[in-house]
């Protein structure tokens, strides 16, 4: 059964991160980055990593919406979030409780990564499974 997990951030997080205003030092940014290799490195090992990605920051994104049927385009980040998606695992794996033990590893991440928490979801398709 494939799960998504989904780590969160914020604008903040993402500037923190890139060092902006006394932000990460390097330390703390390779501290992060070997973290994150050994977490996906452990699923690719198992069998259950499908696929990962990082999402770049927020102010980068665009938003679309319908207003009086015509498309609306509104550059980021969004004052109605301070939280977003920063990134994802598809896993597969036995069930929920699985995926659940999977991302509560990703609490255990150095520095502000693991601050805004991280959601498991089960993937469409897996229903008659859950």
């Amino acid at each position: 059964m494939k799960y998504l997990i989904l780590a969160y951030g914020n604008q903040q997080d993402y500037d923190h991160l890139s060092g902006k205003e006394g932000g990460a030092t390097p330390a703390e940014m390779a501290a992060v980055d070997e973290f994150l290799a050994g977490f996906t490195g452990a699923l690719a090992d198992s069998g259950e990593l499908v696929e990962t990605q990082g999402l770049t920051a927020p102010v980068l994104a665009r938003r679309l919406q319908l207003r009086d049927g015509a498309p609306v385009v509104t550059d980021g980040p969004f004052g109605e979030t301070e939280e977003v998606i920063a990134g994802y695992w598809m896993v597969d794996c036995a069930s929920i409780d699985r995926a659940t033990d999977i991302a509560a590893g990703l609490l255990k991440a150095p520095g502000r990564l693991a601050d805004a928490g991280v959601v498991v979801r089960p993937v469409m398709g897996n229903d008659s499974e859950l």
